[in-house]
């Protein structure tokens, strides 16, 4: 990321990668989440006390590959028993559904691991999966270890498994560093599952977004734009009328109501919350504010701000964090718009 801040606290639709990594994975309703921190730690550990105090933290003091993670797991404080799920904390797209949906075709298929995979156009980067003559999960390989053949493959582990816990613990003991890199890979604990004759299953991910990984800023706004679209088309099914969406921006902390229209050119960041039948745009930028039933905003800078039901706002008018319009006073002119009485309207 050549950032200061450690990649997976990078935000996305105001939220860092790490809190959509850990809501995904709320929404299996855990006995436990645990997080594994290397680089940087320290500020990634302070984020968690901060926004996922439930969370407990293991440390991996070297970078040894996935394997060598859940190893320090193991080590630190155990798998128990059950299913335990593997994600990542720099896949802020994978649903927690999709987690849910995994969990339930491993304990279907009564598997000792079911791998998460996708196919890609272009899977450079990937892991590749190997199948045998009847279409039946066979291997992972990595791509550094793969031959010509087996990078011509499409269909790539996504990195993200269910393991049963036992089976897990006892095969991440055993697992070699003869590869390209020299780390403890997961996939070789499906190879070890595999050869000692436990059932392997897989899971062929619909939407391959979902696990795309971000480690560059590229990606990052790549990322942002496909949440982006998803959080959008989430609202405009539920009755909120998007005029522009390719120019509007709404972070997932954002509260809409039904018949709310967002005009082209406008964010809403943080905790804002639009109530009925309000007009917010066109060229807002509204953060942590409220906007009452009705009220119309247009082209406004707002900081956690609060307007009233049925008052206008701007044109071109800022409104500082404490401002309140709550329309009791008699009307007054901005730049040429109704401002009812309050404190703390300035012009742009």
């Amino acid at each position: 990321m050549k950032s200061q801040v450690p990649k997976v606290l990078h935000p996305i639709c105001g939220a860092s990668m790490l809190d959509h990594a850990v809501a995904a994975a709320r929404e299996l309703d855990p006995a436990e989440i645990i997080v594994v921190v290397g680089h940087r730690r320290r500020a990634v550990m302070d984020h968690l006390a901060k926004h996922a105090p439930e969370a407990r933290v293991v440390i991996q003091h070297r970078q040894g590959g996935t394997g060598h993670a859940v190893r320090m797991v193991i080590e630190a404080v155990g798998l128990g028993q059950g299913t335990v799920v593997v994600t990542y904390g720099d896949t802020p797209l994978l649903r927690g559904q999709t987690l849910a949906a995994l969990a339930r075709e491993h304990a279907a298929e009564q598997a000792a691991a079911t791998a998460l995979t996708a196919i890609l156009e272009d899977p450079t980067g990937y892991g590749r999966i190997l199948r045998d003559d009847r279409g039946a999960f066979a291997e992972i390989i990595e791509e550094a270890d793969a031959s010509a053949e087996q990078k011509a493959i499409t269909e790539i582990n996504s990195g993200v498994y269910a393991f049963e816990a036992a089976l897990l613990a006892d095969s991440v003991k055993r697992l070699p560093t003869d590869n390209a890199k020299g780390e403890e890979y997961l996939t070789d604990v499906i190879a070890i599952l595999r050869a000692e004759g436990h059932h392997v299953a897989s899971v062929l991910l619909a939407d391959y977004h979902e696990v795309r990984g971000v480690n560059d800023r590229v990606q990052l706004a790549q990322a942002r734009r496909l949440l982006n679209t998803r959080i959008l088309d989430r609202w405009m099914r539920d009755g909120v009328t998007v005029v522009d969406p390719l120019t509007t921006y709404i972070d997932v902390g954002v509260v809409l109501a039904e018949d709310v229209e967002i005009g082209p050119g406008t964010q809403l960041e943080g905790r804002c919350v639009i109530e009925a039948g309000a007009h917010v745009g066109p060229g807002c930028l509204l953060r942590d504010t409220k906007v009452g039933q009705g009220a119309t905003v247009t082209h406004a800078v707002c900081v956690s701000a609060e307007i009233g039901p049925g008052v206008t706002a701007g044109p071109f008018t800022y409104l500082p964090p404490g401002s309140k319009l709550d329309g009791q006073e008699p009307g007054q002119r901005e730049n040429g718009a109704e401002r009812p009485g309050g404190k703390g309207a300035q012009q742009a």
